[in-house]
């Protein structure tokens, strides 16, 4: 049985913890929250890059970030066996358990593992939506947040978009989409994804992006009155105003 590859808390331990779901339709819930490290795309606004850009002599491949920090790979992921990762989300006591990276779906085989041994826990995963889970995992989800990646995030768009994924995705009645945004030109690309692949609106979120409540504010007063002219919702990042642009949170 494999191991899942995770990303460290502040302590250098697996970054597994509880507390508010911070955006999204589950937003307000109380959660448990498993980060697992790497993945396949690479945003150069990336609030969690210390799970996918690792310096390259490390094993990485120091894609671009705005920040230009090259995370040390030792100190920044950690492995655990299936049955060690379900008991510390076990441990934490919530009923509903938060998946989230990096890219969680590249990690399909254990992450299947660790939650058979959690059957009785509602499960909801966030992925950039390039990838299909697996049949063993696909069974047990309650959610998806799904957060295709737009062109201001730096990735190509045959990488980022793909289009049997996001028939995928839009197909399902659990996937919520959830796009980032930072100015209103980007709205004009969710506008046409959403009428190529016929997203539901009221299962599309649009979200500013930012790791602080001033940037956050700022592009929610133009952000709001977007929504409401094209019927979108709105996500907050009620995280970032809480605790910051921390880990564990």
């Amino acid at each position: 049985m494999a191991d899942l590859v995770l990303a460290t808390d502040d302590a250098g331990g697996a970054e597994i913890f509880a507390s508010l779901q911070g955006e999204g339709p589950s937003m307000g819930k109380p959660v448990a929250f498993i980060r697992l490290s790497r993945c396949n795309l690479a945003c150069i606004w990336c609030d969690t890059a210390y799970t996918w850009r690792f310096a390259n002599e490390q094993g990485g491949d120091n894609r671009p970030h705005r920040d230009g920090v090259a995370y040390e790979k030792a100190a920044n992921q950690v492995k655990l066996s299936p049955e060690k990762a379900a008991a510390k989300v076990a441990a934490l006591g919530q009923k509903r358990l938060v998946i989230t990276g990096g890219e969680p779906l590249m990690q399909c085989g254990p992450l299947a593992d660790m939650l058979a041994i959690l059957p009785d826990i509602e499960v909801e995963i966030e992925t950039n939506g390039t990838v299909r889970p697996s049949a063993h995992v696909d069974i047990r989800v309650d959610q998806y947040n799904v957060s295709p990646k737009l062109s201001h995030s730096g990735n190509a768009g045959e990488l980022a978009l793909i289009p049997e994924r996001i028939d995928f995705y839009a197909s399902d009645p659990r996937a919520f989409f959830k796009f980032v945004v930072a100015t209103p030109d980007d709205v004009d690309e969710v506008d046409a994804l959403q009428r190529e692949y016929r997203i539901p609106k009221d299962r599309l979120f649009l979200m500013a992006e930012g790791v602080d409540s001033i940037t956050l504010r700022d592009r929610q007063m133009w952000l709001s009155t977007l929504c409401l002219e094209k019927g979108y919702r709105m996500s907050d990042r009620m995280h970032i105003h809480l605790y910051g642009d921390t880990r564990g949170t």
